[in-house]
């Protein structure tokens, strides 16, 4: 049982896709907390009930996170504890949990994390790149200019670079890839840890060329090796 814990914010990473993957003690919490919030009610609703947890949840995400963040904090200050989750894996990795975090941390309110998955470890750990040095970027922009920029930019880095991105642009990206370091391996995966997995594995150009084969559905981890400096 939580004892002596009032006023404490946990930040609960959740499964990436298999629901088997909630660690034993992210469980514990997310059934003794007083809400959790969270960024789709339905979405979360599905894991709750996986677990046989009860609890009131609360929608917080990228559109409203300024707004509520207040109200959540003065929650905190009353002495309730309060749960945040994303969609999948650890909250603030690309996902909301910002605003509400760096106002409990100015606020002396405790915020405790609960480890667990995230998509770009799960794929690291199998990628077979060394992994003394990476370095996460997240979501490039969409603007195809800044998107190249940006690019050009990460190469300079001498490492694992790490990206997310939608099934909407995920050819672009590799095209990109292609242009402009053609001869570096890439490890791409998509759906991690879910039904209809997949990995692929090759060179920039490679998986560029080979692009009708990629699935262009949920959201992708890609790892480009730039350890070689190509």
């Amino acid at each position: 049982m939580i004892e002596n814990l009032s006023g404490t914010l946990y930040v609960v990473a959740t499964p990436i896709g298999n629901l088997e993957d909630i660690s034993v003690r992210a469980a514990r919490v997310l059934s003794e907390v007083d809400m959790i919030l969270c960024e789709d009610t339905r979405h979360s609703l599905k894991l709750l009930n996986h677990l046989g947890i009860k609890k009131p949840l609360k929608s917080y995400h990228s559109y409203n996170e300024k707004r509520v963040a207040s109200s959540l904090l003065s929650s905190l200050k009353n002495g309730k504890n309060l749960a945040l989750i994303s969609d999948s894996g650890t909250p603030c990795i690309s996902d909301p949990g910002f605003h509400l975090i760096s106002q409990a941390v100015e606020s002396h309110i405790r915020v405790e994390p609960i480890p667990g998955p995230s998509a770009f470890l799960a794929l690291l750990s199998i990628s077979g790149f060394p992994t003394a040095s990476f370095l996460f970027e997240g979501f490039l922009s969409p603007k195809k200019n800044k998107r190249l920029s940006k690019l050009k930019d990460l190469l300079n880095y001498k490492g694992v670079i790490i990206l997310y991105e939608s099934p909407y642009r995920v050819i672009k990206l590799l095209e990109n890839l292609a242009d402009i370091c053609p001869d570096n391996q890439i490890i791409l995966g998509r759906e991690l840890t879910k039904k209809f997995e997949q990995i692929y594995r090759g060179t920039a150009l490679e998986l560029a060329t080979q692009k009708e084969s990629i699935k262009q559905k949920g959201e992708f981890t890609i790892l480009i090796n730039n350890f070689s400096g190509v």
